[in-house]
């Protein structure tokens, strides 16, 4: 199932910018864990607390039914560990074995199943289960740690920024969490600081 990637934030001094992790698997983990809106991983935040907070979260990604109370642990269960697999992989250390495990036993069960629109009959469920979008996700995150993808998984060039996300330009030249921001401060840095050089010539 092809997701679109990304989504909002919105900074500590509430700035609004757009942020593309390049997975849906890293979209997820920052709904939680991951990191804050201003790129501290040690900011943590929540925004999946009941379970209509998960039904909107998924409601805008991928058909599924209303979740349950047990959705929503299943969800936190599996974000940790695609947070920490994700951390890791990053860092360039090695993956915990139990991590692997639990996102790969997400992965086993039955995820949303491709649609082609337009029949007359209706085939398998009328909804998909949330648990259904969770192992979707779990299986984004199996083919983003699998070990062709181990270097293009990074964490943000700019200060104070440690945001993770996947590489998906075509030459792995990605260096920004996003070019509107730390790009943008970059960019901004650096023309200051060619400016105080000529002023000092």
């Amino acid at each position: 199932m092809d997701v679109p990637t990304g989504q909002w934030f919105e900074s500590a001094e509430g700035v609004k910018w757009w942020f593309d992790s390049g997975s849906l698997a890293l979209d997820f983990a920052y709904t939680g864990g991951l990191g804050a809106a201003d790129g501290r991983i040690d900011h943590p935040w929540e925004f999946l607390r009941s379970t209509a907070d998960l039904d909107d979260w998924l409601g805008g990604r991928m058909p599924a039914g209303p979740a349950t109370e047990r959705d929503v642990a299943d969800a936190h269960a599996l974000r940790g560990a695609i947070t920490r697999l994700a951390l890791s992989r990053s860092r360039d250390l090695p993956l915990a074995g139990t991590d692997i495990d639990l996102v790969n036993l997400y992965g086993a069960t039955p995820d949303i199943p491709p649609r082609l629109d337009g029949g007359s009959r209706q085939a398998g469920r009328t909804e998909p289960r949330a648990a259904q979008a969770l192992s979707t996700i779990a299986r984004d995150a199996i083919a983003l740690f699998d070990a062709d993808a181990s270097g293009r998984i990074r964490e943000c060039d700019g200060e104070d920024c440690t945001l993770v996300y996947l590489d998906t330009s075509r030459g792995g030249t990605r260096r920004w969490c996003s070019m509107q921001r730390c790009g943008n401060r970059h960019k901004v840095r650096a023309h200051r600081e060619r400016r105080a050089r000529v002023d000092q010539d």
